[in-house]
């Protein structure tokens, strides 16, 4: 999987973000919840109204994991106002990581989230923090391994139905 390129995308790529947003999403979780709770959150969660708006926030940012120009993943960060919750400004939050399932285990997301720690790094952050579904023990394990340790929780509404987020962190060495 040598020829990953992580790049960091823009307004012009909506289209692309919108599809891998969708499906990985759709991916991700379809199993674990209701089909109308899913697809109510995929047309409102990545509309073009609601991309276009985090595309073109200063304080937030989006990259592409691509093979061969074809998006196989992606990454989201923000920083300042634009965290979910802390809205710290020595933290980085990584809001999404989410990779195609058949590109699982083949390190993509740990590409992306390497990513995240250099630009928590270049920024000079104290911490990185991210909220994870308490049932998504795939993606527990992976920040765990990573360092990351659980300090709070914090509840995500999909639909009517109300889900536990995990919140994570991991401390940077300035």
């Amino acid at each position: 999987m040598a020829n990953i390129q992580i790049k960091e995308i823009s307004i012009n790529d909506i289209d692309q973000l919108q599809k891998i947003g969708r499906q990985t999403f759709q991916e991700t979780f379809s199993e674990s919840n209701s089909e109308e709770n899913m697809k109510n959150y995929l047309e409102e969660g990545f509309s073009n109204e609601k991309l276009t708006q985090e595309l073109t926030n200063k304080d937030s940012q989006f990259y592409f994991a691509t093979l061969e120009n074809e998006v196989i993943g992606y990454l989201k960060v923000n920083f300042g106002e634009s965290q979910t919750e802390l809205k710290d400004s020595k933290s980085l939050e990584i809001e999404r990581i989410y990779v195609s399932k058949e590109f699982h285990g083949k390190k993509v997301g740990q590409l992306l989230y390497e990513k995240a720690i250099q630009i928590a790094k270049d920024k000079n952050i104290d911490y990185v923090w991210l909220g994870v579904w308490e049932e998504n023990l795939r993606a527990i394990s992976f920040y765990t391994k990573n360092g990351f340790v659980e300090f709070d929780k914090h509840i995500f509404k999909l639909g009517n139905e109300e889900q536990t987020d995990i919140m994570m962190k991991l401390k940077l060495a300035n």
